[in-house]
């Protein structure tokens, strides 16, 4: 049986449900046509079908297509060339003569000679995931038959304009995937013209609306041909507004086509909209904001005092806003930017993440965020979190500060209120006695937790299927009870107050800025810097083997694949080097960038992602480079802890001084490393979860359920449970989650988030930074110079000696490059993050918190990092 052909559609029968017919603009349009009180033009929908018959038409439109697929996106002149050989032919293909019958004939119920608006509708245009606005084209004000059929094809064409080419690449939408429908709608001659967007699109705030207002048609605004006149909307008044001047408009001319005139004079200075019809205009946007459950952009004219609504799209660029489930405010804090992941995760991750945190965490945008609101509406705690937070990240201090001094955003509480962690599951200042430096406590919290990690992989072994589980649930609470073990909390809590009281204490006492930093060298236990030191260790066994060292040049230019291994084994010295790989795989390679999500690839999985930082440490390093740093590191902290006690002793009270700090001292030391070790146990536990669930996803794959065991990654772990029980999996809610992550890659998540949708991200208040520097964060003491290298992905490694790393954050994973960096510069980061961690365990100077730095600093540029006093120079 075939399907009956549609080439024209009236508009108010098009909705949702035929978006592969109507195209993005038809369906919001015949969405918007059927809410209550909002007015669209007539009019009806050339369709895809209709598409589909007049480009089967157009010689050579595959060969053409696929030429557009591969050339460089980075060579303009070839797209370009691509581009306009494919409109042309569009353009020059007939239209079938039933085809333009139809149309003539719609064209005369809307009433002969009357003008229409021709407006483009491709598939992939409005979307929840990419609004393609201005990609394709429309015409205004196109008067008969013989002229709509030439815009219409005109329409079609702009599918391949430059513009919509280069956006679908960047947005990695295949060009055969996308076709093209026109709406063809009758003209409204406006008084004026513009834009609404519901919520604000630069804060993200949904209770604030902003009406853009210009005379004549939108198209002048659209064009930037002049300033608009801009209203802000807040709770049902305009509270803010902005009236340009107006010398010139664009109008329709009678028999077709546009113009720009002048304006009279005594209109120039008149706003477009009174404040009456910009609230007017507002209750109608917030009715199609409600229809649509989003924020929407709005293109509107008004005519004859009545509001005709000519486009609705959703606005892409707003953060979404976690679901509280009621209507009172809230504030939340970004844990990705307490985890060092700002990056979008998908359905798996982050409900295993949320189902193993102490504390509730709540999903937006592919990220989690933790609810603040109890703990700031609390005088009793709001300053204790307040301090926590600011130590480790000032922007988010500022961003909270900023919220917390606007009346009514976070309504108060009794002085008593609830505790718990803070966000991201951070310790605070603990109520119980912190513990000694007893050197017997951290080798036992170390063995609590590989026991642990022991018994859940014997667990495992044996469990499949529903059973599995069932296995799991009772592992997730394990999990959260050695997280939350009191004694290891306390045993973190006791490392990073130690650190501050030296930092604040030796400040005051010595004029010493960040005097932990140096005392914190080669501090004992810290897995992380072990992880790097030991990669030293692997690139000892490879580099006199010079057969194994042109075979990994090989790997990391792509020759070999992920089972490089085997071959390694073939070659002289290989068994050698491979025992060596092998050997550090087992100790870390639960481990990768992003670690925090169960679904990114772990080395162990990967591990061609090691090859280049182990030729990095063979090219830059001698032997013995791990241990001679080690040692170099615990010298100088000894050095410097020799050098502060006997300064103190030298002050009024010296020996008590002396004696106290002593005692913190030896606190930094026996407990400073230990603060990497519990992560490192999440990530050896997360990556025996992934194991036994992708195993489950293989007799999936096997079955006929799902069709690739990675399908498991776009669902929860509550849903994978139903598939599992049921032997049934959703398709379609699979490939809708796989959109949501693509559109959730292109958010860049806030530190700070409130309820009504604005998105902060904080700044510093600093006097001391200089004319040109970046201000950021003083984790690790000294000052060096050199060349900036921007490293977006750990596989692009390729670092000379004295190189500085810039990138958006380092998580564990990334450690390994720092022994062969000379500092550290990041995006994103705190006083106790991993990255700062590493750092001061290194010494290396390192800035984080650099708001823009991959941005501002170019690869190769020469850079100054003062790592003492929280900036960095751009130098010539």
């Amino acid at each position: 049986m075939t399907m009956r052909r549609t080439d024209l559609l009236d508009l108010h029968d098009a909705d949702a449900t035929r978006l592969a017919l109507v195209g993005g603009k038809g369906a919001q349009l015949g969405a918007l046509s059927r809410i209550d009180g909002i007015r669209v033009p007539d009019g009806f929908c050339v369709t895809t079908d209709a598409f589909r018959r007049v480009v089967a038409r157009v010689p050579s439109l595959d060969d053409r297509i696929d030429r557009l697929s591969h050339p460089d996106p980075d060579d303009r002149e070839a797209l370009r060339t691509l581009s306009a050989e494919l409109r042309r032919a569009i353009e020059e293909t007939a239209v079938p003569g039933d085809l333009a019958a139809e149309i003539t004939g719609a064209l005369a119920r809307l009433g002969e000679g009357t003008a229409v608006a021709v407006r483009s509708s491709a598939t992939a245009e409005d979307l929840p995931t990419a609004s393609f606005a201005g990609q394709q084209d429309t015409y205004l004000n196109v008067v008969g038959p013989a002229e709509v059929l030439r815009h219409v094809s005109r329409c079609w064409a702009s599918l391949f304009t430059e513009r919509a080419v280069a956006y679908r690449r960047r947005n990695g939408i295949d060009h055969r995937t996308v076709e093209m429908a026109v709406v063809v709608q009758r003209m409204v001659f406006p008084e004026a013209a513009g834009v609404l967007f519901t919520a604000d699109p630069l804060s993200g705030d949904r209770r604030t609306a902003t009406v853009d207002a210009g005379l004549g048609l939108g198209e002048a605004l659209v064009s930037g041909l002049v300033n608009p006149d801009v209203f802000t909307v807040r709770d049902g008044a305009v509270v803010a507004r902005a009236i340009a001047a107006k010398q010139r408009a664009v109008h329709a001319l009678p028999g077709g086509g546009t113009r720009e005139v002048e304006v009279d004079p005594q209109r120039q200075g008149r706003p477009a909209l009174t404040d009456a019809q910009v609230l007017r205009l507002v209750k109608l946007g917030r009715r199609i904001e409600a229809h649509f459950g989003r924020p929407q952009d709005i293109e509107w004219c008004l005519a004859d005092d009545g509001f005709r609504i000519v486009q609705s799209r959703p606005i892409t660029t707003v953060y979404p806003i976690p679901d509280a489930g009621d209507q009172a405010p809230h504030v939340y804090v970004s844990v990705g930017h307490q985890q060092m992941m700002t990056d979008a995760m998908k359905p798996l991750g982050l409900s295993l993440w949320q189902r193993t945190a102490l504390v509730p965490m709540h999903e937006a945008g592919g990220r989690l965020f933790v609810d603040v609101t109890p703990r700031l509406a609390s005088p009793a705690s709001r300053a204790a979190l307040l301090d926590v937070l600011g130590r480790g990240d000032p922007l988010v201090r500022d961003a909270l500060e900023t919220v917390l001094d606007r009346d009514g955003t976070v309504p108060p509480l009794p002085a008593t209120g609830p505790g718990g962690p803070p966000a991201g599951g951070a310790p605070e200042p603990s109520p119980e006695p912190l513990p000694e430096a007893d050197p017997a406590i951290v080798p036992e919290l170390i063995e609590r937790s590989r026991a642990s990690v022991a018994a859940l992989e014997r667990g495992l072994r044996t469990r499949s299927g529903p059973a599995l589980f069932d296995f799991l649930l009772e592992a997730f609470e394990e999990h959260k009870r050695v997280l939350g073990d009191p004694l290891s909390m306390r045993a973190i809590t006791a490392g990073m107050e130690a650190t501050w009281w030296l930092n604040d204490q030796l400040g005051k006492w010595l004029g010493e800025k960040n005097a932990a930093d140096t005392l914190t060298l080669s501090a004992p236990g810290n897995i992380t810097s072990e992880m790097g030191l030991d990669l030293l260790d692997v690139a000892d066994v490879i580099r006199p083997r010079p057969e194994v060292v042109a075979f990994l040049k090989g790997v990391e230019k792509g020759v070999e694949d992920e089972g490089f291994l085997d071959e390694l084994a073939k070659l002289p010295g290989g068994t050698e080097a491979r025992e060596a790989i092998d050997a550090y795989l087992d100790r870390y390679g639960m481990r990768c960038v992003g670690e925090i999500d169960i679904t990114r690839p772990r080395w162990r999985e990967r591990p061609t992602t090691l090859v280049p930082l182990i030729l990095d440490n063979v090219r830059n390093f001698g032997p013995g480079a791990a241990a001679r740093r080690f040692e170099e590191g615990r010298q100088k902290a000894r050095e410097k802890e020799q050098d502060v006690l006997a300064r103190l002793r030298a002050l009024p009270d010296g020996d008590r001084r002396a004696e106290t700090a002593k005692r913190k001292i030896d606190q930094v030391r026996a407990f400073a490393g230990y603060r990497e070790y519990p992560k490192y146990g999440i990530v050896s536990r997360s990556f025996l979860y992934k194991q036994a669930l992708l195993e489950e996803a293989g007799r999936l794959v096997q079955d006929r359920v799902l069709s690739e065991k990675e399908d498991i990654f776009y669902l929860t772990f509550p849903e994978l449970h139903d598939v599992v029980r049921s032997h049934q999996a959703d398709d379609r809610l699979i490939r809708r989650r796989k959109d949501a992550f693509r559109s959730y890659e292109t958010f860049s998540p806030p530190r700070v988030l409130t309820s009504d949708g604005e998105a902060l991200t904080g700044a510093y208040r600093r006097e001391d930074v200089p004319a040109g520097a970046l201000a950021g964060l003083a984790v690790s003491t000294g000052t060096v110079e050199g060349r900036a290298r921007v490293i977006l992905d750990l596989a692009d490694a390729d670092l000379g000696a004295g190189d500085i790393l810039v990138t958006r954050f380092t998580d564990p994973s990334w450690s390994p490059l720092f022994v062969g960096v000379a500092g550290l510069v990041t995006e994103v980061g705190g006083l106790m993050t991993h990255g700062a961690v590493i750092a001061r365990e290194y010494g290396l100077p390192a800035v984080v918190g650099v708001e823009g730095a991959t941005r501002l600093i170019r690869d190769g540029q020469r850079i100054r990092v003062h790592g003492t006093d929280g900036y960095v120079e751009l130098l010539p």
